[in-house]
């Protein structure tokens, strides 16, 4: 059997008045939730960032590792080299080998420079390294204490959430996929999450403006939806918003 007008106004305004208890309980929480997911967020942030430093330093010790090893085959090269010049038997292979021996001593030089280099990286990287993980472990226990206690506020109210979110699903099967939709998105856009308001000394108590006394008639009469003109809120009369309607 189709809703009267009346009947589907008054199932909108206890789903209100349901969806508004369950507002009530999270603004106690205030901003914590938000906080304690800021702090996760900045935690990931942290040990992604420590990661990569680590990755960094490793690929550095690597680097001075690699660096080191050609410094040692230069060396040794350099004096099968110099044991080579006492058996040249020629000018041109002299200036050869020397030539050689130059070029092993340079290979030297700029890996020595390297090694300096790298060392001075992983010096400015570890301080990076050791100022993140001192951040991150300060964040960690704001994070646990955040948590803790939204946890506490969250465990004193979350049976009566969890029933007041049982009663607007129930309340929400008794409307129409159209009105719903509107509702919803009307709650979303409100900041006070109102969709569903009362005529309050002839104004809309959503916005505060006032409603013509014909409007405000035609309200009362319940032949059809009528919405605010000015913040396009449902409206209902003060009639229908005193009557009950139990959800169970």
């Amino acid at each position: 059997m189709e809703q009267t007008v009346e009947q589907k106004l008054k199932a909108l305004y206890e789903l209100q008045n349901i969806h508004t208890k369950i507002d009530k309980i999270r603004q106690v929480r205030g901003e914590l939730p938000m906080e304690v997911s800021d702090l996760e967020d900045e935690v990931a942030g942290l040990e992604t960032r420590i990661n990569k430093i680590k990755s960094e330093l490793d690929d550095l010790e690597d680097a001075i590792v690699t660096r080191k090893n050609l410094i040692r085959d230069a060396q040794a090269a350099t004096k099968k080299y110099e044991s080579q010049l006492n058996d040249v038997k020629n000018n041109r292979e002299y200036d050869a080998i020397s030539k050689e021996i130059e070029i092993q001593g340079l290979d030297i030089q700029v890996s020595e420079k390297k090694i300096k280099e790298f060392g001075f990286e992983i010096t400015n990287k570890t301080a990076v390294f050791e100022k993140a993980m001192a951040d991150l472990e300060d964040r960690k226990k704001d994070l646990e204490a955040k948590r803790a206690e939204l946890e506490n506020i969250t465990s004193e109210t979350q049976k009566e959430e969890d029933e007041l979110n049982a009663k607007a699903s129930a309340a929400a099967e008794s409307i129409d996929e159209r009105l719903l939709v509107a509702y919803s998105r009307l709650r979303q856009n409100a900041k006070n999450g109102l969709a569903v308001v009362t005529i309050q000394r002839d104004s809309c108590s959503g916005c505060f403006n006032q409603i013509p006394p014909q409007r405000q008639m035609d309200i009362r009469q319940h032949k059809k939806v009528i919405v605010c003109e000015h913040c396009g809120r449902i409206l209902v009369d003060e009639a229908l918003a005193g009557e009950k309607t139990e959800i169970v």
